[in-house]
């Protein structure tokens, strides 16, 4: 299995135009589950939600690993909040569940740049990118401060950095056992805990680690 490429965002990343290719069937919404097979360390025991898989590659976010030692609340103290005499007469107030939420290693690839995975009912920034009916990503700053600054009941994860395929990469490591697809399910996304989140995902597809263990074995 090749490595997943660090590569730059393209300009045109996450666009609405891009289609799959002739014959191929996109993975967009679905999430990927690390196999035994699976050569790169850094993915052991992954679950990944598919961003944007298309002709052009694959953008996945991983929601399972979480960075020590930092919270949301601490990166939004890093941010400078909106400077309009509105908000400058008034206290940002952010509750302890959201001060307190975990931020995610998303992939190896930009891991300075932050992602937001959220539910559609909080799409603040025009360019927050639809990726189902139910979730969006957005990459852009506001949506962290409109995070911060209003009350929002949404459903959210926080990530640095994703991982990214080149054109075909990610249906080669399919084809070799690396991962698994699992349909899509906004309770393993939002709801599940992230220490259970790789069994959880197994058992969607009726899969459990003693049976991978065994067809591993076989391989």
């Amino acid at each position: 299995m090749k490595p997943l490429k660090r590569k730059r965002v393209q300009k045109n990343l996450l666009s609405d135009h891009k289609v799959p290719g002739p014959g191929m069937v996109s993975l967009q919404g679905h999430f990927l589950v690390a196999m035994p097979l699976m050569m790169d360390k850094r993915f052991k025991e992954s679950v990944l939600f598919v961003v944007e898989h298309n002709s052009e590659g694959a953008m996945a976010i991983a929601i399972n690993d979480i960075l020590p030692n930092i919270s949301f609340g601490d990166v939004l103290s890093d941010i400078e909040l909106s400077t309009s005499p509105e908000a400058m007469n008034r206290r940002i107030e952010v509750s302890e569940q959201l001060a307190g939420q975990p931020v995610l290693r998303g992939g190896p690839v930009q891991t300075g740049q932050g992602f937001v995975l959220h539910s559609t009912d909080f799409e603040v920034v025009e360019k927050a990118f639809r990726i189902n009916s139910e979730i969006s990503l957005s990459a852009n700053l506001q949506v962290l401060k409109t995070m911060a600054i209003e009350d929002h009941s949404t459903e959210s994860l926080f990530a640095l950095g994703y991982c990214g395929w080149s054109p075909g990469q990610l249906e080669d490591e399919i084809a070799q056992n690396s991962w698994l697809t699992v349909p899509h399910s906004s309770e393993l996304l939002f709801e599940t805990a992230f220490s259970a989140r790789y069994d959880k995902a197994l058992a969607l597809i009726g899969v459990s680690r003693a049976s991978l263990s065994a067809f591993s074995g076989r391989a």
